[in-house]
């Protein structure tokens, strides 16, 4: 009797193990293993968005007066974010790898000088960056380049993505 139980089990076992791998490869279809098409990827109206700004690197981040932030822009289906980062220490920055940048005519991102202000009321300037955004809520890779002129490569990546309301300046420079 045993054996028979035993047996029994064993079967039972084997056409479930079969029961969850056909049931597995169902679930699968071409539709959920291709990557959406550009078009799918930015559905963002032209405007402007504020967005979290992630880096994989603590001396490369935005400035805590910002929490993380920076300010999205789409114009014509193309994407550029602004970030304010914590210091000057950044000279340059290049959407891609290390690499990359040292060749020869690399576009380089020049830094703009920005004023931002904490909780406490201080201010102080530091570099921002105009980089272009391929996707959102994919990393992508920068390099950047410090005072040191050593190039390091990072992985950033652009999300939580929130329309900033237009104020009645913004609507008046429009006309």
């Amino acid at each position: 009797m045993k054996r028979s139980i035993v047996a029994m089990l064993s079967v039972l076992a084997i056409m479930l193990g079969n029961c969850t791998v056909f049931a597995q490869n169902t679930l699968v279809t071409p539709m959920a293993t291709e990557k959406p098409s550009e078009s799918e990827d930015n559905l963002l109206e032209d405007g402007t968005y504020s967005v979290s700004f992630d880096t994989d690197s603590g001396m490369f981040h935005v400035s805590e007066a910002n929490d993380g932030k920076g300010t999205l822009t789409v114009k014509d289906g193309k994407m550029t974010i602004h970030v304010s980062l914590a210091s000057k220490g950044i000279l340059n920055l290049f959407v891609g790898k290390a690499e990359d940048a040292k060749k020869e005519g690399a576009e380089l991102l020049e830094p703009t000088t920005d004023t931002v202000t904490y909780s406490d009321g201080t201010t102080e300037e530091v570099y921002g960056f105009d980089i272009p955004v391929p996707a959102i809520d994919e990393e992508f890779d920068v390099a950047l380049v410090g005072k040191k002129g050593k190039w390091y490569d990072h992985k950033v990546k652009i999300s939580n993505v929130q329309k900033l309301e237009e104020t009645k300046e913004t609507e008046k420079e429009k006309e």
